[in-house]
Parts: structure tokens; sequence; C-alpha cells
């Protein structure tokens, strides 16, 4: 019923890891198609099948932490050339409509384990306190409204250096601008949005050493700004703006001004409002000038990846992937792998209007998930 879908995955695996171990390779792509069937890890999917489970550890633990980084690298990146190059093809208008964005965040996840790596205390936006878990830092392509996960990696405080988020971050854009490179793509054409955590004017420098040239990030309200003369806090400005009503191209009350930061010097600020009660507001960190229009439909794609994140931890249920060691990584692979695969099955037809959860239970209802798995994955199970 999927080959396609599956031999995408196998081709490209063949393509970028031809000494890889193509029947543990069968072993990650059996552990994420479990995924639409209810299994979220190793043991769950073992103890259904009425297998040990310490089968499929072995297999797992046969990848090291370089090879199972590169694939998740390249899988993603793979899966978003194929939709960004008929989209840069087009005129700039159609590229507009399609809502291209790099959208940057990072993602607690919480966690007890003392034996599962990168565990530290972050704060959780979600728990508005500080928590112990693993922070996970993101790049997503937000592309006619799906988000492709490009980069992910894990932050951590433990070790003798500490590598902060803006450090890791210009290494993981720099990565991905030499793979897209390697496609023929130039990403840093493509707009950044960030939330108010990377503000700071040495990363604005080293974004703009890099090449990107559109850089959208939500502001802090503790930041000051001088505005027609008077200098006051962007919590007061939020307040004390008139904001007008929405226009074209704007779908939300809004304020473009141009104010002096003694950080960032002379800078054009978005304020707008989200609701009824909160406003809040842009900084415009690109080199050259932007509208209101262009910096709202920049900024509009962002939430996208906070969709990304919402899909991870509630359909995929990362959490109940607790591989200790270098397994986070492969845990994390397995994830990403089921959510590539959740797209490509999206793109059929018949599939097309569906979300992930409708078509996980349409699996589960008429599929059996042994015959199925042994069909396509005869190479993994004949191992157990």
């Amino acid at each position: 019923m999927w080959p396609q879908e599956f031999i995408w995955f196998f081709a490209i695996f063949h393509q970028e890891f031809r000494k890889g171990n193509l029947i543990a390779f069968e072993v990650l792509m059996t552990l994420a198609f479990a995924h639409f069937f209810g299994f979220y890890n190793p043991k769950q999917l073992a103890d259904f099948l009425g297998i040990p489970h310490q089968k499929f550890y072995v297999e797992l633990k046969d990848w090291s932490v370089y090879h199972v980084k590169k694939m998740l690298l390249r899988f993603m990146v793979k899966q978003a050339v194929e939709h960004l190059k008929p989209v840069l093809n087009k005129s700039d208008a159609t590229q507009s409509r399609a809502g291209l964005t790099l959208a940057v965040d990072n993602s607690v996840m919480d966690r007890f384990g003392k034996l599962l790596r990168c565990t530290w205390s972050w704060f959780s936006g979600r728990y508005h306190k500080v928590i112990r878990g693993q922070d996970l830092l993101g790049i997503v392509l937000t592309i006619n409204h799906m988000a492709l996960p490009l980069h992910l990696l894990f932050c951590s405080k433990q070790g003798r250096y500490n590598t902060n988020k803006a450090d890791l971050l210009i290494y993981m854009l720099s990565r991905l601008k030499a793979e897209f490179a390697r496609e023929g793509i130039d990403i840093t054409k493509i707009p950044l949005t960030m939330d108010s955590w990377f503000v700071s004017q040495p990363l604005r420098k080293r974004l703009h050493c890099l090449g990107f040239t559109k850089i959208i990030i939500a502001g802090k309200s503790d930041y000051t700004f001088t505005i027609d003369g008077k200098k006051q806090q962007a919590s007061v400005l939020k307040k004390e703006l008139v904001l007008h009503n929405p226009k074209w191209g704007i779908d939300v009350p809004s304020c473009r001004v141009r104010g002096h930061s003694p950080t960032f010097g002379s800078i054009i600020l978005f304020f707008f409002q989200k609701s009824t009660t909160r406003s809040y507001y842009l900084m415009n960190f690109s080199q050259d000038s932007m509208r209101g229009a262009e910096i709202w439909h920049i900024w509009k794609q962002h939430h996208l990846i906070e969709c990304f994140w919402k899909i991870l931890k509630s359909i995929f249920h990362i959490r109940s992937m607790q591989l200790q060691g270098d397994g986070l990584y492969t845990a994390l692979l397995i994830k990403v792998l089921a959510y590539l695969l959740a797209l490509r099955m999206q793109a059929r037809r018949e599939f097309s209007q569906w979300t992930i959860t409708q078509i996980m239970r349409h699996l589960s209802r008429h599929q059996d998930v042994r015959d199925f798995m042994t069909t396509h994955f005869h190479d993994a199970f004949s191992i157990i």
C-alpha cells in the first residue's frame, strides 16, 4: 500500500550511506512506522509482537552518534529540497505566497532520568518556570503552510565548555548553508524569524556576516527605545502607541515606527495586537528597511514551528523514547523519520485533507500491524 513512501527513505539511505547497515536502518524505519499504530518506543512494539525488546536495542546501538546526526540532517534537507526547488524557480510573488521562512525556536521536554544526556535545568514557556529536562533547538522551514524540520540539536550545559544557543545557532545555520549549497540552493535568501531569546547585537552581526539579509525577531518588553524624541521602555510603548485598524496585507491592529536604541541604533519596530488585551512588537534586524505588511507576512509563519513541537510531543510522544547515552539522537531520528513519513503520506491524494491523527486512526483500523510490518520490513524481522 505504501511502496513509494518507503522507497524514498531507502533510496536516500543507499545514496548517502553506501556502507550503512541496511537491516539496522530497516529497524529504524520499523520503529518510525510503528508510531502510526500507537507504539512510541521499542519496548511497546516488542511487547505487542511478543519478542525480546533487547533485539531492537542491539540494532539501534549499531549506529554511532556521528552517523545518526548525519542521517538526521540529510533526510531533513532532502525532504525540504523537494518542496523548495519548484517554488524557487517561480516568481517572487509566488515565493511570497508560499510563505518561505526559516523559523528558529527551542522547546523544553521535562525529563527526570539521571542517565539521559543533556538533562539540565531550563526555563519552560509551557510551565512558566524552570524545570529539569532537555532543551531542543530547532530550525524549521515553513512553506505552503507546512513545517519541514531542517536541523535539530540538543542544548547542553554540561561539560568543560558550555556552548550557548547563539553559538549553536550559527553552527547550525552554517551547516545548513553548506548542505543546501550542495543542492544548488542559497538559503540565505530566505527570511529568518526568531523569538526574543535571540535578541543581541553580536548575533545580528554574525547573521549578517553569514549572508542572511532578512531577519525578524520578537522584541523584549524591557528594551528601551527613543521614538519622536521620547525615551521609553517597550512595555510602555505597547500601551501608548496608537495601533491602526487592519489594512491591506496586515490582518491585525498594528503600527510601524522607526526608533533608536542605544544597543541597536536606528531600527524599525512593528507593534501589533494579538488579542484584545495583549500587544507585542517585532524588531527588523534586516539589512534593509521593510514595509509593515512584509514584516507581518514573514512573522505570520513563525507559529508553524510551535505546531511542529506540538506534533512531536502530543502525537509522536517524544518523551516516551528514553534511550540512554548517544541513544538521545537515535530516538530523535526515529521521531523525525515518523514525522517525515507522515508528511509524505499526507501528500497522497486520498490523505491530502486528513490530519496526521486521522491517518493514524485509519491505519490502525484497516491494517494488521504484524502483516504490514513483515511485508514491508521483512529483513528487520528476520533478525528477530
